[in-house]
Formats: C-alpha cells, structure tokens, sequence
C-alpha cells in the first residue's frame, strides 16, 4: 500500500510527478487546493465556509483545512493508498495527520521531500508566464516556505519517514529517481 505526503518548494515539480505517479500506481492524487475548489463548487457546507474566508481575503482557517483532508481520505477510494500534495503545510497540521491516519487505520505513510535550489524553481515559475509570478512575489513565496514548511523536513526526518527527491533534475529523471525511492 502506497501512502505518500509530497512536500517541496512551489515549482519544484510535486504536482507534475504527483499526477503521473498516482496514475501509474492507480491511486488517488489528493490535492488540497483541488479539494478546496472542488467542496466549493459543489457548495458543500465545508466548502461554503471555505468560501467565505476566501472572498474576504483571508486564509482558510486549518481547521476547514483539516476537516476537508479527514472528509477526503475516509472516502472508499483512498483504502489502497494516495499522494497527498499541499498538506501538510506546518508541524500542527502533521501531527493532526499523523493522529488521524492512525483513528482510520492507514498509517505508514512516507514523506518525499522534493529538494530544489531557488534558481531552478525562481526559472521554472518565471517560465509558467504568470501574472502574479515575478521574481519577488516567488522570493517571497520560497520564504514563507522555509519558515511555515521547511520545519516538517526535520519533523518527518525525526520520524524516519522523509525521503529527498532532486527536483532540480529534469522531470522524466524525478520521475525515475521517485520510482526506484517507493520501490526501494
């Protein structure tokens, strides 16, 4: 059974590979962000909350957050396994995750850490084309980063559950090096 967290840098490859790795181990690519949207535009009562909070500008409480990942992954489809991508984003939220896959029975998760260096992912983003990707608005984001994010690298090392990806390679070697890491 396949349980995976992906954490990394914005631009360092994580959906792409989390995408292509779901589909070749048929399961499913849970994607928080996707999650959000989705409970929005189904008008769920999560995602009408969640709702609220974005037309103010403001963040989705973790909380929301939380509920939306308890919701998705006591779902039929998630018993063989999953990629789970932009959650966690800090050490709350891990241990949260960590408490809950345990009450559901599907812990042994492994965390993939997809490691790269800020000019290969200041490149890539400035490459996507988009409006609100400029160079100080991706500096910025790789700073909030470090310091919400990072800190899960020691926490899940701490655990024995990180392994490191170079996600400055290009994406069929990730793709590659990601393959023999589950395998492994």
């Amino acid at each position: 059974m396949t349980r995976l967290i992906f954490l990394g840098p914005p631009g360092a490859g994580k959906g792409t590979q989390a995408k292509n790795l779901a589909e070749f181990l048929h399961i499913p690519h849970i994607s928080t962000g996707d999650i959000l949207r989705q409970a929005i535009k189904d008008q769920t009562p999560l995602g009408l909350t969640a709702q609220v909070h974005m037309d103010k500008g403001e963040l989705v409480p973790d909380q929301l957050v939380e509920d939306l990942v308890k919701e998705r992954l006591n779902q039929a489809d998630t018993k063989n396994g999953w990629i789970l991508d932009g959650f966690p984003r800090k050490v709350t939220q891990a241990a949260f995750l960590e408490e809950l896959l345990t009450t559901i029975g599907q812990s042994g998760e492994k965390v993939v850490n997809f490691d790269a260096p800020d000019e290969t992912v200041i490149s890539r983003l400035l490459g996507r084309g988009r409006k609100d990707d400029s160079e100080d608005v991706i500096r910025r984001r790789l700073e909030v980063y470090r310091e919400e994010t990072a800190p899960l690298i020691d926490y899940y090392g701490d655990r024995h559950k990180l392994l490191t990806v170079k996600g400055n390679q290009s994406p069929e070697e990730v793709t590659t090096e990601l393959q023999n890491l589950i395998a492994a």
